[in-house]
């Protein structure tokens, strides 16, 4: 709560908690090598009460009060126009294996909890735990539902995340079900309706549903957004029309089942993998904490260091990463669908390189309020875009882009050379209106290109919003104080970095203006 202020200043609208319920914080078993402590479950993914805020959240203690305290917490944002959405983890228990403790589902029936393997002793593992839930038995498909139920109707929270839900769309044989019964049952429940309900739409056996996880109402990380932004930025060849496709809300991936980009959670980090100030300055996982010889964790990080791995002193590498951030920052705030931040990312917080820090409770997940002084530029660059996009209605419209909306030129003019994989920069214009158009230029490449500039409707000039390849505070510029761009032919656009010209007439400022002060 202390922290809504300033959640409101950065122009947030929904917060995405982490698990919030009962979970066995001591169930990792291990010693950090480097320090000789003894490592702890700190993400939370191991539940053991649906229906239980976690007592050790609490400020007041562990016999009830927790659950006012939710509450207070939850009123309060709602008092503050942001929107609290769960991540629940209904795929698997705390219980493990057939070698893990009884706690309850296993005491209560385990033949119907559980997914179990042919000898009826040990368990299906869909999920990377030791178990998977049985969560299409009518039983068990209800005590989800009245789970969510109770989140909703006594916590009064907004919505819920799904942690590996592939998982929930499992038969009692393990088999992808065509229509799984709780996944319809979630969308089509009366007291459900209205919330937000979002996928992770794969699961640690192999299912991966982006693009078709059950019906319409489900909304899906979107998994290879996050993959074709980074190498996208990463320099990789043959990613000029994935990246296009992403930021106009992946129409190849959502147009078939009959979703819009409303559908695609676009994200570049969350929790599980690099912060977003590590993916630039790592090109490797260090996991070497966890006490697993840096084999977990994910080697698909699509990173890189820019010429020193962590930390730096080099001046020179300093700045390239901050534009790289900005570059990732610009490009998620000017996407169709819902744009996902992690938390922490708006001014560099850093987990060492590590990018499975779930058994971490220390200072490497912990957030060092510090690093905002010293990041200021990038939360100001953040705050910036997140208000860009606020005033820029056009970029989170809940339909794809039509082709009287976009259109799309390289620097020397004409279509890009989508075929060509070599090929790193392209630009658009978003036309807003009759007298208003976004240009965004993308340079992905390691020269700089200038780019020819569309010509403009009568009346209207280009104005500079964004350059991420310029020094703070010339990078960003509030709605209303863009500098007018003198030279209506050209652009240039330094290497790995991104623009934002607005073509604005008189009539087209005014509005924009009004829209911000309405803001």
């Amino acid at each position: 709560m202390e922290k809504i202020p300033y959640l409101k200043e950065l122009g947030v609208t929904a917060v995405e908690l982490m698990p919030v319920y009962e979970f066995n914080e001591s169930q990792v078993q291990g010693i950090n090598p480097q320090t000789g402590k003894p490592l702890r479950n700190y993400w939370g993914y191991d539940p053991v009460a649906f229906f239980a805020p976690k007592a050790s959240y609490s400020s007041s203690g562990g016999v009830g009060q927790q659950k006012l305290e939710f509450k207070e917490m939850v009123r309060a944002f709602h008092g503050a126009g942001i929107e609290v959405i769960l991540d629940v983890v209904f795929n698997h228990t705390a219980e493990g294996n057939e070698l893990g403790p009884t706690l309850c589902f296993r005491g209560i029936d385990n033949t119907i909890f559980y997914m179990l393997a042919d000898d009826k002793r040990s368990y299906k593992d869909y999920t990377g735990t030791g178990n998977t839930i049985n969560a299409n038995h009518p039983v068990v498909r209800e005590h989800i539902l009245d789970a969510l139920r109770y989140w909703v109707v006594e916590m009064h929270v907004d919505g819920f995340r799904f942690d590996l839900a592939a998982a929930l769309g499992r038969g009692r044989s393990g088999n992808l079900l065509p229509n799984p019964p709780l996944l319809e049952r979630i969308a089509e429940d009366p007291i459900l309706r209205d919330v937000r309900i979002i996928a992770e739409a794969w699961d640690a056996a192999g299912a991966y549903e982006v693009g078709n996880f059950s019906e319409r109402r489900w909304a899906e990380w979107n998994g290879r957004y996050r993959d074709d932004v980074r190498r996208f930025w990463r320099g990789d060849d043959g990613m000029l029309g994935l990246f296009a496709s992403r930021i106009c809300g992946s129409a190849d991936i959502y147009t078939r089942s009959g979703k819009g980009p409303e559908s695609s959670i676009n994200f570049v980090t969350c929790h599980d993998g690099f912060t977003l100030n590590d993916l630039v300055s790592y090109r490797y996982k260090h996991n070497e904490a966890n006490g697993e010889n840096n084999h977990d964790g994910t080697d698909a990080n699509f990173s890189q260091n820019y010429g020193a791995e962590g930390e730096t002193t080099n001046a020179g590498i300093e700045t390239f990463r901050k534009s790289q951030i900005k570059n990732f920052l610009l490009t998620l705030l000017i996407s169709r669908g819902v744009p996902m931040l992690l938390g922490g990312d708006e001014y560099r917080r850093t987990q060492g390189g590590n990018n499975n820090a779930y058994c971490q409770d220390n200072e490497t997940s912990w957030h060092d309020w510090s690093c905002l002084e010293r990041h200021r530029e990038i939360f100001r660059f953040t705050r910036g875009m997140i208000a860009f996009r606020r005033v820029h209605p056009i970029l989170s419209k809940e339909q794809f882009y039509t082709d009287a909306e976009i259109h799309w030129f390289g620097p020397q003019g004409g279509l890009p050379n989508w075929s060509n994989p070599k090929e790193k920069q392209f630009a658009c214009l978003i036309h807003e209106d009759e007298q208003c158009a976004l240009c965004l230029m993308f340079n992905a490449g390691t020269d700089a290109v200038d780019f020819g500039l569309p010509p403009l409707l009568p009346g209207a000039r280009w104005h500079l919003a964004v350059d991420t390849s310029r020094e703070a505070p010339q990078d960003l510029f509030a709605a209303g104080e863009e500098p007018l761009w003198e030279d209506p032919q050209a652009y240039h656009l330094g290497p790995r970095s991104s623009a934002i010209l607005l073509a604005r007439g008189t009539d087209c400022q005014r509005r924009q203006t009004a829209l911000t002060e309405v803001k």
